[in-house]
């Protein structure tokens, strides 16, 4: 079965950065489109970002642009969340999702369009 193994999180001062990790198994990882949402206490899961099978194409939340940056390495199976200039408001456990169908043309920002999901790491920023 598809597996998705969060890693990365932490505590980390406001204005620090971060790199989350994502390994995949399970699926051929190169066919489908990846995505990063969070969730806070007492909210509903959202969208952060999300990269289309090839690469691309990628999407972001308005709230994460232009500090947040993901890529993917086919070879490795893996997605990646860089994270700079983080800000209380990051805070929650950031889960990996992969895409429902394969090869996409374009990026999905629903949860719903995404049929697995990890476990999730908790990112904490510190004011």
């Amino acid at each position: 079965q598809v597996q998705l193994v969060e890693s990365g999180g932490g505590l980390v001062q406001a204005g620090g950065s971060l790199r989350l990790s994502c390994a995949a198994s399970g699926l051929t990882f190169s066919s489908y489109a990846m995505g990063w949402f969070r969730q806070a206490p007492g909210k509903e899961r959202e969208f952060v970002a999300a990269i289309s099978w090839s690469g691309g194409n990628t999407a972001y939340a308005d709230s994460v642009k232009g500090r947040f940056t993901i890529s993917r390495d086919n070879a490795k199976n893996t997605v990646y969340l860089q994270m700079i200039s983080l800000k209380p408001e990051d805070t929650a456990v950031y889960y990996c999702a992969a895409d429902l169908r394969k090869y996409r043309t374009y990026v999905n920002r629903r949860p719903a369009d995404f049929g697995s999901w990890g476990q999730g790491t908790q990112v904490t920023v510190s004011s």
